[in-house]
């Protein structure tokens, strides 16, 4: 099951941005039902390895052949190490070392806007609609979280080098999957992708002194994180990053904060403002032009 696989005129693929946008939004949601009772690279190594374990029963099941090209599993294994255990990690740490969920989105949001950047400054061919967009998005993006800025001490040097690390992590991987990993099924990429991941997290897991506590919290979000944000989310990323440019497909994260304030409005009443609701606006505008920009 390749992206090249599925026909562009087909309905699911038109679905796929809108299904990734919505799985992805939940993963804040998933960070503040478990984080209480997880180390977050413990949290995530047992995510890896179950995740793991599900994509080789899936591709046993569909009989899928593996690459046979070493280069491939170098690739593979390199956005694995990049867009799992660096970006999920430097996130999940951040948090849990007090950075707040509005700050962190809103530094990962300059995903798009580094991307645009560097493939500008390689030739690449970025439309003023999609820099007209880009600058759109980022103002929703901004509007979105400006309410929980600055909420206690959330801010050093701590925190700010692992958001780095995990803004870094994301856009370099985006980057070098769109440009060396050759198209193949995405439940290979899938399990060999979070089997590199789980490899260099486990060491600094292992750190970590604090253990799982596992209860219906924790476990509910081991669940979904395994079987929505990996499975479902990791392998949506996959196919869009191979049908699509990087920089349309990155401009769909804008998209995350907002989803995830209407998410959190829903769940935990969280109040959403009038900035907000223009923030989003915005957001939703600013990706649209990047997308038709691409067309």
């Amino acid at each position: 099951m390749t992206a090249a696989a599925v026909p562009a005129s087909s309905g699911w693929v038109r679905a796929m941005p809108v299904v990734f946008v919505l799985i992805w939004s939940t993963g804040f949601i998933v960070a503040r039902y478990g984080m209480p009772y997880a180390p977050p690279l413990k949290f995530l190594a047992v995510r890896y390895a179950l995740s793991v374990l599900c994509f080789l029963v899936w591709v046993w099941a569909a009989r899928v052949r593996w690459p046979r090209e070493r280069a491939q599993w170098g690739h593979l294994a390199v956005t694995g190490i990049l867009m799992q255990a660096g970006y999920l990690g430097g996130v999940w740490a951040a948090v849990r070392a007090g950075m707040g969920s509005g700050l962190i989105a809103l530094l990962v949001g300059v995903q798009p806007v580094l991307t645009a950047v560097w493939l500008s400054m390689r030739g690449g061919s970025i439309s003023r609609r999609q820099w007209a967009g880009l600058a759109l998005g980022f103002a929703g993006l901004v509007l979105v979280v400006l309410r929980k800025l600055g909420q206690g001490g959330e801010v050093n040097a701590l925190t700010m080098g692992l958001a780095l690390m995990a803004l870094i992590c994301i856009t370099s991987g985006t980057l070098y999957q769109k440009r060396f990993v050759a198209p193949c099924d995405v439940r290979i990429a899938g399990a060999v992708q979070l089997a590199a991941a789980l490899l260099a997290t486990l060491p600094f897991a292992a750190l970590e002194a604090d253990s799982i506590q596992w209860n219906l919290h924790s476990g509910g979000a081991m669940a979904w994180s395994v079987l929505a944000l990996s499975l479902g989310g990791s392998s949506l990323l996959y196919m869009l990053i191979q049908r699509g440019t990087a920089t349309a497909v990155t401009s769909l994260l804008y998209l995350v904060p907002p989803c995830t304030a209407l998410m959190a409005w829903l769940l935990f009443a969280e109040p959403i403002t009038v900035p907000t609701l223009v923030g989003i606006a915005l957001t939703a505008v600013g990706v649209s032009l990047v997308v038709r920009g691409e067309r």
